[in-house]
C-alpha cells in the first residue's frame, strides 16, 4: 500500500517536474531505458545531463560504453523509478518496457522512442536524433563523420565471398537489417537471404552445411564461458564447415546497436574476406 500510495504521488507530480527541469541548452536530467539509448546518450551527452542508464551499460561483455557508464546511477526500468530520478528526458527503445513508457508518456514525463535502423543511414539518422535531443547536435554530426571516416578506411572484398552469420542457438541476420547492410557494406553475400530460416530467424544445421559459404561469422565468445547456445558450434559438420572455409569471431556488442561501433564489424568482416581466397 505505502509503495501504491508512493508511486501516485510521483506520478502526480511528474508533469510539474518535467515541466520545470531543462534548459535552452537541453535536458539536464536525462534517463536512459535500453542499452542502445545507453550507449549513444553516454557517447553524446555530458556526464552532468545523465541522471540514469540500465544495468546492462555497465557490463563491458555487452557493452561498448561499460566504462563511461562507471558509477552512474541505474534503473531496472520501472516507472517509479524513473519518475523518482526527476528525468526531463526519458530515451528508450521500440520495444523498452512497454508498460513503463505507456505510464511515463500518460503523466507527461517527455519521452524520446527510439526506432530500429535497418542500414547505416539509419543509424546516421539516429545518431543525429539523439544528439539533437541532448542539445549537442555538433557531438552527432562529430560522430557520423568519425563513422563515415572508418567505413571510407575499409577496403571491401576484393570478390563476392558468401558469407554466413552464425550465433548462439544458430541464428542469424536476415536480409533487410542492419546485420545485413554491414555484411553487404563490407563486399560479402549475405547466404542469409538464400537458404532457409524458420520463423524465429534460425539456420537449419543442414542447410548452413550446403550453402557453399566462404566465411562464417561468429561470436566472440567469452574464455571458460561455455553455453546451451553454443553448442551447434561445437557440432562435427559446424567444425568441418570451419576447416572448409574461414571462420572470423566478433564480439556480439559490436553488432547489438546502432552507433559508431557498427563501422568496426565492417572493417572486421572486410579484413577477414582480403585474408583469405574461396576454396570451392
Amino acid at each position: 500500500m505505502r509503495r501504491a500510495l508512493a508511486l501516485s504521488l510521483l506520478l502526480t507530480l511528474a508533469p510539474a517536474v518535467a515541466r520545470a527541469a531543462g534548459t535552452a541548452q537541453g535536458p539536464t536530467r536525462v534517463v536512459s531505458m535500453n542499452l542502445c539509448a545507453d550507449e549513444l546518450v553516454l557517447r553524446l551527452a555530458d556526464r552532468g545531463q545523465v541522471a540514469a542508464v540500465t544495468t546492462l551499460a555497465g557490463d563491458p561483455r555487452g557493452s561498448t560504453v561499460a566504462a563511461e557508464a562507471a558509477g552512474l546511477p541505474v534503473t531496472r526500468g520501472l516507472t517509479e523509478e524513473i519518475v523518482a530520478l526527476r528525468p526531463d528526458l526519458v530515451i528508450a527503445g521500440a520495444f523498452t518496457t512497454r508498460t513503463t513508457v505507456g505510464m511515463l508518456t500518460r503523466v507527461g514525463v517527455p519521452v524520446l522512442e527510439l526506432g530500429v535502423p535497418a542500414d547505416l543511414d539509419g543509424v546516421r539518422a539516429q545518431i543525429r536524433q539523439v544528439a539533437a535531443a541532448l542539445g549537442r547536435s555538433e557531438r552527432g554530426e562529430a560522430m557520423v563523420a568519425a563513422l563515415d571516416a572508418r567505413l571510407a578506411a575499409v577496403t571491401p572484398a576484393t570478390r563476392p565471398l558468401r558469407a554466413l552469420v552464425m550465433r548462439p542457438n544458430a541464428f542469424t541476420v536476415a536480409p533487410g537489417g542492419l546485420g545485413d547492410a554491414l555484411v553487404r557494406a563490407a563486399g560479402l553475400v549475405n547466404v542469409a537471404a538464400e537458404i532457409g530460416r524458420d520463423r524465429f530467424g534460425q539456420v537449419p544445421l543442414e542447410a548452413a552445411a550446403l550453402a557453399e559459404v566462404d566465411l562464417i561469422v561468429v561470436d566472440e565468445s567469452e574464455p571458460r564461458a561455455p553455453s546451451l547456445a553454443d553448442t551447434l558450434l561445437q557440432h562435427p559438420v559446424f567444425r568441418a564447415m570451419g576447416r572448409a572455409g574461414r571462420t572470423v569471431a566478433i564480439p556480439n556488442r559490436f553488432w547489438t546497436c546502432p552507433g559508431p561501433q557498427v563501422a568496426e564489424v565492417v572493417a572486421r568482416l572486410a579484413t577477414a574476406a582480403n585474408e583469405r581466397a574461396p576454396v570451392r
